[in-house]
Order: C-alpha cells, then structure tokens, then sequence
C-alpha cells in the first residue's frame, strides 16, 4: 500500500478529510445550530394573579417544547408545559393564574420558564435553557375617593374635581371622558390628592367624567364624577357669501397662505381657509393648551376675567357657522372664542397673571398671544395688531400686552378672546363671571381643603 513520508495511508487521509468535513458541515448546518431559546416575560416585575401573563420564546429552529412553573418560598406550582407537535420559530404563551394562586398570602414570587428548540444539536436533544423572573404580587386595586367637585358643568363649559387616590404601586391616574378626551391630573394641597379642571366641548351632545387609577400590577379602579349636566343651546348661523367678501378678504387671505397656493376658484379659497387652514391653526392652539404641570399646587386662585375695557360682544361664543352660495351649501365652522370690541387698537389687560406660552402669527388667528394661568387654564388673545409679549415671559395682571386689531381672518378691529382648559375651548363667559368662579372654583377648593385637614 502506498503511503506518504509520514507514514499514513492515503486511504486514512481521505477518511480523515471526510471526517472532518461532515464535522465542519455539522458545525455550520442550521440544523446543529447551537443557540438557546430566548424567553421574555412582559411584565413590570408586577402581578394581580388575575390577568394573563404574557410570555414570548424565540428560536431559529423552533421551539419544541416549554414549561412554565410558579415557585413560592414554600411550593412550586405547575402552570404550563407543551410538547409541540411542529416547531414554531416564535411562541407567544398567554398564561393564565390557577385558582389556588389568588388565596396565596406570598408577596414575592417567581416564574419559571424552561424551553427546548428543535435542533439536532446535543445528540439530538436540542438546545435547552432556563429563565428565572421575579415578580412582586399585588392584588389590591387603588382606593379613589372623590373628595369635592362643582355641582354642575354646562354645555361648552367647564367644572373642577378633587379627590384622593393612594396605592401602594401607584402608576397611572387620570380622568376620562365619555368623548374620548384624557384630562390630566395635578398634585394637590397634600400627599396623595389630586385636582383637575374639566371641560365639556360644545360639539358634544353628552357628558360623562371618570377618574381611572392604575397600579403596576394592573389593578384598576374607576370612580365617577357626579356632575349634574345643564344643557345649553348655542347659535347656529347661516351665512350667506357674497362676492366683495371672496374676491376682497378671501383673495387677500389666499396670498398668504401656503394651502391656497394655485387655487383660482373663490369658493374654492374659501373653503380651503375655512376648513384646511382653520384646522392647522387650531392644532397647535390645543397642543400649546393642553400641558399641565405635574408639581403640586396649595391654592388655584383666579380673578374675573375681562382683557378689554368698556368693549362690546360683537360675536359669541359657540355659534356654529353654516356657509353658502347661491343657495349651495360650503362650509361650516365653529366660533370657539368670544368677540370684544372697543375703540381700534385699544389696549389688551388680562386681570390674571401668567405666563406667556405663545406670542406669535397663527393664521386666522393673526398675531396670538396665548397665556397660562396654571392648572391648565388658559386665555387666548387674536386678531392684535401691535404686541407687547414674547414667549417665555412672565405678566403680572392689568398689564397691556397687546393691542386690538384686524391682523388674520378679521373684518374689523376687534379682540377674539377665548379660553382654555387643557386643549378645549370653554365659554369666556363663565371665567368673566365672579359668581362663577366663586361656585365652581373657590369654593370647591375651599370646601375640600376643610375636608381634607379633617382626615
């Protein structure tokens, strides 16, 4: 038999290099492949021992089998095992508590999950892995107290709650509404209380306030607000356009806006301005309004408000304004603001001190300041010609920080006066009336810091 200078056969190196060849294959061949499953738990390290947990396994080669185990400082507890009859590459396993889990007086435990892949690797058992969580029990919801609140909320209006809300794993605390809008909450007077200025948008027939309080462990707790509702009906126009109007105030408007650009049509313009404009410039009025501060407030005080002296309502609040031409109806909108006019450009003086949010060009709004007054409260002043207030200022009360004027979608020299509470606008009328206030703010406010001090 031939073989080489170091003495091996030719036939034991072919063997040798076979060998070594089905090993390199193996080595690499994904169905060897050699990584462990991964294994999450989605979880905030928190359970109620009520709702499902949900657990994802991961592998290239599939998941071949799994087994979950609850383990106490006592007990282990089976929960889940699967013997998959095809390997998933992915695996989502919603688990659900035994019945005996919820009466367990354990407040730590933890979860164990172990899961084999579908590779040939290991003599063909397969990559096998354990993962360990912890997790703290919490099966008690948070206690929610409504301590005071208005009487009632009008239409288009607003209203104020207080209440106490305590848990141990506090995690969310809120107030929602039954058209879908979220009010934010703010730290009040002491530990663990809260207040919230609400609003009830005059496009909404109804009318319907809860706080929800979340713990981390998922546990929640809902508590209505009993506000009695007072309906309210507010104007409904139908405007007539007429030709002077487009090809005068529209036409000029339609140069300055980017939305209007190489549309011809008058009706057209207006449309655009009335709907597309107008929605723009109403957007980031609601996202500058609808911020709260999270730092707790002893006292919510607030004066009458009335930013013009000796001024007329020249337009309501509310009125909701149907367009036409030639019998054909256009377009609609909504007056959410108040409309007050005196002398021209006469001086604006808001009777509240605030900060100054926004002071610049919004559109149909012309130059717009906008003001907050704290708790989410805030006054808007449009259509002003010369201003006295950049953003980021600080005003003290009867300052002048504008003037009235024609600036945006204006006619004439006039103020829109409009307020705020976290992104909705509500009737100015109730704010410039001091019985209002005094019903609806100071004395809620009062009333619930007796009660307070006496828990």
């Amino acid at each position: 038999m031939k073989r080489d200078k170091n003495g091996l056969s030719l036939g034991v190196l072919l063997l040798l290099s076979a060998i070594i060849g089905v090993a390199i294959y193996l080595y690499n061949s994904s169905l060897f492949e050699r990584a462990v499953p991964v294994i999450e738990l989605h979880s905030n390290d928190y359970w109620n021992l009520k709702d499902p947990l949900k657990i994802t396994i991961d592998d290239n080669s599939g998941v071949q089998s799994y087994k979950v185990t609850l383990k106490t400082a006592n007990e282990q507890k089976p929960l889940n095992y699967e013997q998959l009859l095809e390997p998933l590459k992915s695996l989502t396993v919603s688990l659900e508590p035994i019945q005996s889990a919820y009466s367990m007086k354990e407040t730590n435990i933890k979860i164990i999950v172990e899961a084999t892949d579908a590779s040939k690797w290991n003599f063909f058992k397969g990559n096998s892995t354990t993962k360990v969580f912890d997790l703290k029990i919490d099966k008690t919801k948070p206690q929610v107290n409504i301590v005071a609140n208005s009487y009632k909320i009008t239409k288009g209006g607003a209203a104020l709650v207080i209440f106490k809300a305590t848990d141990d794993n506090l995690k969310d605390i809120y107030i929602q509404t039954s058209f879908d809008k979220v009010f934010k909450v703010q730290p009040f007077y002491k530990e663990g209380y809260y207040i919230s200025l609400l609003a009830w948008p005059v496009t909404q027939n109804s009318f319907k306030a809860t706080v929800v309080c979340t713990d981390k462990a998922g546990n929640i707790t809902k508590s209505y607000i009993p506000l009695y509702l007072k309906e309210k009906s507010y104007r409904s126009s139908d405007i007539k356009l007429r030709e002077n109007f487009l090809k005068g105030k529209i036409a000029q408007l339609a140069q300055v806006f980017d939305e209007t650009q190489g549309t011809e049509n008058s009706l057209e313009q207006f449309k655009i301005i009335n709907e597309d404009v107008r929605a723009k410039n109403e957007k980031l009025i609601h996202e500058v309004t609808s911020k709260i501060s999270d730092v707790m407030i002893k006292d919510f005080k607030i004066n009458k408000m009335y930013p013009l002296k000796n001024a007329q309502v020249v337009a309501n609040f509310g009125d909701h304004r149907k367009y036409s031409y030639d019998g054909q109806y256009i377009s609609e909108s909504y007056h959410l603001g108040l409309d007050l006019a005196s002398i021209a450009m006469a001086e604006i003086r808001p009777q509240n001190s605030g900060d100054v949010v926004y002071s610049d060009f919004n559109g149909l709004y012309g130059n717009m300041q906008i003001l907050h007054h704290g708790l989410g409260l805030y006054t808007l002043y449009g259509h002003c010609s010369s201003v006295n207030v950049s953003r980021g200022d600080f005003v003290n009360k009867n300052i002048n920080i504008a003037n009235t004027g024609k600036s945006g979608y204006a006619m004439g020299d006039h103020l829109h006066f409009g307020v705020l509470v976290q992104g909705l606008e509500v009737r100015p009328a109730e704010w410039m009336d001091k019985v209002w206030i005094k019903l609806n703010i100071t004395d809620v406010i009062d009333k619930s810091k007796e009660i307070i001090n006496r828990s």
